[in-house]
């Protein structure tokens, strides 16, 4: 019989198999074992008289190779469902044959291949082939050693890498018994022992150390670096364990007080105690501050501290340098742009020549196509074996003989075309598409199907078995199908079976996929042709003869047409190259519907070194290189020893073995017959490479695919590629095709590939394989913590950068500890071996990568689940510290301009000056009659007479009804009874301090016109929460004692409360000052009722413990109380007919000013609400805002909130019970803050249906100077949003920009001038004025001004800095109050109510919440926004820094499992967006992040509790 073709259809990168054996993951003995059954029937028999052939070749595939079947006597195929075929995850697919890394000498290596192994020696020579598992092609002894002593450099310089922190829980549910161990697919039964010689080298001896050895050497903890022991520590976990022991139990003082690097400058922070706890809500878990040691209360020794302190030290070890860096323009921040290194190496050759292949050889008796040779091999010797399956024991199966196979792909192409449809209708015509569905198992009817297609002259798309209907990637697949135009789905009875089913027995429609006819294609179940049918058989033309599908880097699936011609050149092709003659048998252990599908690697007799002819494929190109079988054992193949560093910049240096860096690599072979070959750089125009450049390689032949079906685009840069010259001249007319493997033609035209385009990343301008990084991970001890086949290698975009991330997954008995060790080492090792640092190692539980149809893991599916969030890793190690080297300069602050060269007149260098007044208060006609009384006491003394029944307060209670009110004489005739019982029993002078401890209600305003009747000065203080004493308490007993109050008044309730164990228990309840029970008062007035000498003196003191932990009281003068009440009664238009909703805490600032003193100054009735009862019921406040028709209403940001997230699925129910908002005019939130846009219009987009203005929701400002600088009021323009650039902000810069913008922050204006207030903008450190829309500090003056702080020490600077400083010049004689605000003014276009322009101020943020960081000034609020959108599981954030490392809190709404996905995304965000590297996440419980009753985050109080280790983390995560 003549040699003739057959299908050689088997397509797409089955790489795992680089080897001829790979039958699954077996351990070494059920290898032999399998293997000597496999080929027991090839071994040496007695010589017979039909003479057996020489075994001439073995191939030895890598990524994807030769396809259409070679006709051949006899094929035989092992199940491959078993036997292997796992296709290697999509981008560590690389393209090379035998290459290892090559560290160290390895002199047999040459002796070694030209020495025939017997198979005597075989199983030596076979055992690193034992893992069928597609890493084994990674595996290399040399390589090991290499790691080895790259880890031996970092041993002796221990690496102090802080262990993540987890929780209890966490490291339980990870554990062994949480998982399966994973089946076959993933890894060998015997990874756990150390891997045999893979090379023959001298060095082997040593490097297979025993078992027990092993095991010992790790219990006992042995440092001696073997090839393989695991011990030499990277100074990780156990280091830190013994590091924080060390700690904890000796008083280490040098962290205790950090470079605070919250603060401005040091003469501006408050001087005063810090508050021993929280002030909050609630307050969280944590807090009691006292345990603290230091001043600051920063705790002296904590686990956290002492490993923090160690991530310090480690950071400040010398890293790889930084790239250069540099500004361009003023406002640009430009990120580092990688320079050419100028060592690099460059390319040095002559410009390469296209090598052209050997002429494809002309036979007379060709086959015109494949179905013709079908045909007559069917007729011809019908009986002959065509293929042969075989189950896992390598016992025959099945025999197809070439007669089976011609009637039944008859018979299948006949009911394909005639008994789908109707005969006026088919479904399927002659050049439709139809699916291929068939099970690795079965060959033999996958190949009766097929050549029927081909007989109908259908076009045949084979595709996986789709098991799930969520299988990773199996929409793509059906993407390609729906474009196909498939509707019909061929498969076998078996596989039929085994589809999922829908409960009415009907195979449901995959996602993505089209409606499919599934048709069963066993003879018993098709109709018999008749006798005068015949396939119509044409000569091989340009019609697709199949779709073969290729599944990209980035997870989308194309198909790759190819031609009945090209199909029929490629085989002869083949068997030229391979010189295949008739009879003999090739083994195929590949996927047979994929790439290199049916090996034509031949066995006959005993395997020789010289049979192992690797060759290269793509499913663009088909084959594109083979190396030809020799009969000289003596030749040895191509072999180079490369520079991975010179491969890294694309350029070939040979090497010295010794290097740690080298790679080697064989050839492939020679360039296909009849093929032209050329390398073109791989980015831009292909021009032609250089000699010793590394491309892609391009291939111009007949025998390759044609395009991408549909794509005619994508077809045209992959298919129609005309590569130049330097000059610009195409080398040939015709076009070339990209083969998609990376590689150079060496010398005597050998092809060699050193990996493929889709597994290329390149970071910093470097090329680096991912391939290659798998190798060096897996030189790691990857026995022991990782699974060898279940490791993916891939590149992420951050920062403008690609970023190395290793996913690989771990194995459930190795613990914590082991398992960062491991990651550790693997950094150092790709460090050293590649310098490249990976960004992030992610260790995830066995069997949870996503896997491909074939058991591979699926690479696109992986990255996306780790960019999304959805992971799940058990161990995560990030090295952003490391790996980022393109941040922006560290910014030089400059010298400030001098005064005489700045200011004329009102302008500064060119702009006008940023000052702005509300209106003059002198100015305005109103007949307010209180502005007559000088006291607030006086003014109500005169409503009690002229209007004694007008009822100024209702309070509500949960239900919405009235709990109590108080009219005009009321108020007053118990004020009378207060300061009654001051005077009496607790006998007080006038100008005595008076702490008032009352819930928010009617009692606290009562007691504070009691205390100004006694002319005593009342102090409003939260009350203790009774499930919460020990928090809450030390807080009231310090501002008792802070503001020196003689006394305490407060309701029996509370009484009860401080007198309680708990209260005894937290603080010394003998040193509280005499308590007065006010539910108990005398019958009788006062005498008389006091009146001051002298406005400027002290009216109350107003004490409150800022966002930094300050707890800070000001003096309120009765001049500047009156004043203040006037300024917002103009502002907001109050009259006694007015009704203002107050859903406020009472205790300071605006809302104190609102809740007791504006309805006794303007007469109006203030409907008060208290935020707490907004717990029980969300809708209280609207629900009285509408009942009571109330036009202005006051609330807080915490209260917003709350209605935001509880009434948001309410609003219908609402409107049903008439609730309407439509006559409020005035929403106005109190704040000491930048205002939150996200939360006012989501707020006012929500109650938008129930009648809310958008244009009523505006915000207020104050601070502790000036306790309101800014309300919206009713009159005057709406408030303006302007968006302004964020890296701009940083540099303390305004740059508006559009909406929309990249790096646009929206900022709103902070509401309206009061009347009487005057603003300025100075720069903080220079005290000069500043330009309009320039950034500097707020500064007041006014009328209602504090006067001063109130503290113990009496610090004069810090008073005189604050409340009286001047400008340094301009306008030096006003006295301005310093608000320790950033701001900025800006005229607009709009009038305000004296038709003059509008001065809009914007608030940014506080100087000392703000955050200095690489000479930058960030604020809180702005990487806080930024990690809350980076997963929906993040409900809350905080962030400070300590010792200048940044720390993120994030609250973790969902099950633990996710708090280690949060890692990497909050790195990135932090990064892309903020050009900064996070220094320690941490994930914790909802409710943990300290929130006062403003809504504001008391983020130094989260950072105590956390350095205290008070927080009781989830996971906390030290990056590198």
């Amino acid at each position: 019989m003549d040699s003739a073709v057959m299908v050689k259809h088997m397509v797409l990168p089955l790489i795992d198999f680089p080897f001829l054996f790979l039958a699954g993951d077996i351990t070494q003995k059920g290898y032999e074992k399998k293997r000597s059954k496999l080929i027991g029937a090839y071994l040496p028999q007695p010589p017979a008289a039909n003479g057996a052939a020489a075994v001439r070749c073995r191939l030895q595939h890598s990524e994807g190779a030769a396809r259409r079947m070679l006709r051949t006597a006899n094929i035989g195929v092992c199940d491959i469902r078993e036997a292997a075929a796992r296709e290697r995850a999509a981008s560590t697919a690389g393209n090379r044959p035998l290459f290892y890394f090559r560290f160290g000498v390895d002199q047999a290596l040459p002796q070694e291949r030209r020495t025939p192994v017997t198979p005597s020696s075989s199983s030596r020579y076979h055992r690193r082939r034992s893992s069928g598992s597609r890493d084994e092609r990674y595996r290399s002894d040399v390589h090991t050693e290499a790691v080895q002593a790259a880890l031996a450099k970092h041993k002796e310089r221990k690496m102090a890498v802080p262990m993540p922190s987890k929780r209890r829980s966490l490291v339980v549910q990870t554990s062994m018994d949480a998982y399966t161990p994973p089946d076959t697919s993933s890894g060998s039964e015997d990874e756990g022992s150390v891997q045999g010689d893979s090379q023959g080298t001298p060095t082997s001896s040593q490097g297979s150390i025993n078992m027990e050895h092993w095991i010992s050497q790790a219990i006992h903890g042995s440092t001696t670096s073997t090839t393989s022991s695991s011990s030499t520590q990277s100074g990780g976990s156990g280091a830190a364990h013994r590091l924080a022991d060390v700690m904890a139990q000796t008083h280490i003082e040098n962290h205790s007080a950090p470079p605070d690097v919250t603060t401005y400058t040091s003469e501006h922070s408050i001087q005063v105690e810090r508050p021993q706890g929280s002030t909050a809500r609630v307050a969280p878990k944590y807090g009691n501050a006292e345990l603290m040691e230091t001043g600051d209360g920063v705790p002296v020794s904590s686990r956290v501290s002492a490993k923090i302190q160690q991530l310090v030290n480690t950071l400040k070890r010398p890293k790889r340098p930084p790239l250069r860096e540099f500004f361009v323009d003023d406002f640009e921040e430009l990120l580092e742009v990688q320079q050419p290194d100028p060592n690099q190496p460059k390319p040095e050759g002559a410009p390469m020549l296209a090598m052209r292949g050997e002429q494809l050889g002309v036979v007379t008796n060709w086959p015109p196509s494949l179905e013709a040779a079908l045909q007559r091999w069917g007729t011809i010797s019908p009986k002959a074996p065509c293929l042969t399956t075989m189950d896992t024991n390598g016992k025959p199966l099945y025999i197809l003989t070439y007669g089976k196979l011609w009637t039944r792909s008859m018979k299948v192409a006949y009911n394909i075309l005639h008994k789908l449809g109707t005969k006026q209708e088919p479904m399927v015509r002659p050049g439709d598409r139809v699916a291929l569905v068939f099970p690795n198992n079965d060959p033999a009817a996958f190949m009766v199907a097929f050549y029927g297609c081909l007989l109908a002259e259908v076009v045949p798309v084979p595709i996986e078995v789709p098991l799930t209907r969520k299988d990773a990637g199996s929409q793509q697949i059906g993407f390609l199908l729906g474009s196909c135009g498939v509707t019909v789905a061929l498969t076998s009875d078996a596989c039929h079976k085994g589809l999922p089913k829908s409960p009415t027995g009907e195979i449901p429609q995959f996602k993505g996929w089209p409606k499919l006819l599934w048709f069963v294609t066993e003879s018993k179940h098709l109709s018999k042709p008749p006798r005068d049918w015949f396939p119509h058989i044409k000569d091989a033309n340009n019609d697709t003869a199949y779709i073969e599908y290729k599944t990209c880097k980035d997870g989308s699936v194309l198909g790759v047409t190819v031609t009945r011609i090209a199909q029929l050149t490629h085989c002869q092709a083949l068997t030229q190259a391979c010189g295949y003659t008739e009879a003999e048998t090739i083994v195929n252990v590949l996927d047979f519907k994929k790439d290199v599908g049916l090996w034509h690697g031949i066995l006959t007799v005993r395997l020789r070194q010289e049979v192992i002819c690797p060759c290269a494929s793509s499913p663009e190109a088909l084959t594109v290189a083979i190396r030809r079988p020799t009969d000289d054992s003596n030749q040895p193949p191509g072999r180079g020893v490369l520079s991975m560093h010179g491969l890294t910049y694309g350029v070939i240096r040979v090497d010295s073995e010794e290097k740690l860096s080298v790679l080697t690599v064989q050839d492939v072979g020679l360039v296909m017959p009849g093929a032209i070959m050329c390398a073109v750089k791989p980015d831009g125009i292909p021009q032609l490479c250089r000699t010793d450049e590394i491309g892609e390689l391009c291939v111009c032949a007949i025998a390759t695919g044609t395009s991408y079906y549909g794509l005619s685009g994508m077809t045209k840069n992959t298919f129609e590629v005309f590569p130049m010259t330097s000059s610009g001249a195409p080398i040939s007319e015709y076009p070339f095709i990209r083969t998609g493997l990376l590689g150079f033609i060496g010398p005597g035209g050998l092809v060699f590939v050193v990996g493929k385009m889709d597994g290329l990343m390149v970071v910093s301008g470097r090329r680096h394989n991912a391939d290659d990084i798998v190798a060096t991970a897996l030189a790691v001890e990857p026995m022991k913590f990782v699974y060898r086949g279940r490791i993916a290698v891939f590149s992420v975009s951050v920062l403008h950068d690609e970023r190395i991330v290793i996913v690989a997954e771990q194995r459930p008995d190795s613990t914590e500890e082991d398992s960062f060790q491991w990651m550790s080492r693997v950094l150092q090792a790709i460090d050293s071996i590649h310098q490249v640092g990976v960004y992030c190692l992610a260790l995830v539980p066995a069997n949870t990568l996503p896997k491909t149809p074939l058991g591979g893991i699926h690479l696109s599916e992986t990255k996306q689940l780790f960019l999304e969030g959805s992971l799940h890793p058990c161990n995560v190690l990030m090295c952003p510290h490391t790996c980022v080297t393109n941040l922006p300069k560290p910014r030089q602050k400059q010298p400030e301009i001098g005064p005489a060269s700045v200011m004329v007149g009102n302008l500064v260098s060119g702009k006008r000056i940023a000052q702005a007044s509300g209106r003059d208060l002198g100015q305005i006609e109103d007949n307010d009659q209180a502005r007559k009384f000088l006291f607030l006491s006086e003014v109500l003394q005169w409503r009690a007479q002229t209007t004694p029944d007008h009822v100024l307060y209702t309070l509500l209670n949960c239900r919405g009804t009235i709990a109590n009110s108080l009219t005009c004489a009321q108020l007053h005739k118990r004020a009378e009874k207060i300061a009654v019982m001051l005077m009496e029993r607790g006998h007080l002078q006038d100008g005595d301090h008076v702490a008032l401890v009352y819930p928010p209600g009617i009692d606290l305003i009562a007691a504070f016109y009691g205390c100004l009747y006694a002319g005593c000065v009342p102090i409003t203080v939260r009350p203790p929460h009774p499930q919460n004493i020990a928090t809450t308490l030390p807080t009231v007993k310090m501002i008792v004692e802070v503001s020196r109050s003689a006394c305490l008044m407060t309701t029996q309730l509370i009484c009860k409360l401080l007198r309680s164990r708990e209260a005894a228990a937290a603080v010394d309840v003998r040193t509280w000052p005499p308590v007065l029970d006010t539910d108990d008062l005398p019958k009788k007035r006062p005498a008389q009722i006091y009146k001051p000498s002298n406005p400027d003196t002290l009216a109350y003191l107003d004490f409150s413990v800022s966002t930094t932990g300050m707890l800070a009281g000001v003096k309120m003068s009765h001049a500047a109380t009156s004043a203040f009440c006037r300024s917002i009664k103009l502002q907001c238009e109050l009259y006694p007919s007015r009704e203002v909703a107050i859903c406020l805490d009472p205790y300071c600032g605006l809302g104190f000013v609102l809740w007791c003193l504006c309805s006794v100054y303007s007469g109006h009735q203030s409907i008060l609400i208290p935020p707490s009862e907004l717990e029980t019921n969300p809708a209280l406040w609207l629900l009285a805002v509408s009942q009571y028709k109330v036009r202005d209403t006051f609330c807080s940001y915490s209260v917003m909130e709350l209605c935001t997230k509880g009434l948001g699925s309410q609003t219908e129910s609402l409107k049903g019970r008439g609730l309407d908002l439509s006559r409020v005019r005035t929403c106005v939130v109190v704040a000491e803050e930048r205002p939150r846009i996200a939360l006012t219009q989501s707020f006012s987009k929500l109650f938008k249906d129930l009648g809310l203005h958008p244009r009523a929701v505006s915000t207020s400002f104050g601070c502790r100077v000036n306790l309101a600088i800014c309300l919206q009021g009713t009159s005057g323009p709406d408030p303006t949003t302007v968006f302004v650039d964020m890296r701009a902000l940083r540099h303390d810069r305004v740059r508006l920009v559009e909406r929309g913008s990249p790096h646009s922050l929206p900022l709103m204006e902070s509401g309206k001038i009061l009347p009487g207030v005057r603003i300025i903008i100075a720069n903080p450190e220079t005290k000069g004025p500043l330009g309009d829309s320039h950034l500097g500090e707020i500064w007041v003056h006014s009328a209602h001004n504090a006067s001063g702080y109130f503290t113990i020490y009496g610090d004069e600077s810090l008073q005189s800095d604050h409340f009286n400083s001047r400008l340094s010049f301009g306008d030096t004689q006003t006295i301005w109050a310093r608000t320790g605000y950033l701001g900025f003014l800006r005229r607009t276009e709009l009038t305000d109510a004296n038709g003059e322009r509008h001065d809009a101020l914007y608030v940014v943020g506080a100087l000392d919440e703000a955050m200095e960081l690489r000479g930058m000034r960030y604020h809180p609020i702005d990487i806080e926004t930024s990690v809350i959108r980076a997963h929906k599981s993040i409900t809350e954030c905080a962030v400070f820094t300590w010792t200048n490392l940044l720390v993120v809190v994030v609250e973790l709404d969902g099950s633990e499992q996710e708090a280690l996905d949060l890692v990497p995304l909050v790195t990135n965000v932090v990064l892309e967006e903020h050009y900064l590297i996070v220094g320690v996440v941490v994930v914790v419980d909802i409710g943990v992040i300290p929130i006062n009753s403003r809504g504001e985050k008391q983020r130094m109080h989260l950072r105590d509790g956390f350095l205290a280790d008070q927080l009781d983390p989830i996971y906390v995560a030290y990056n590198m």
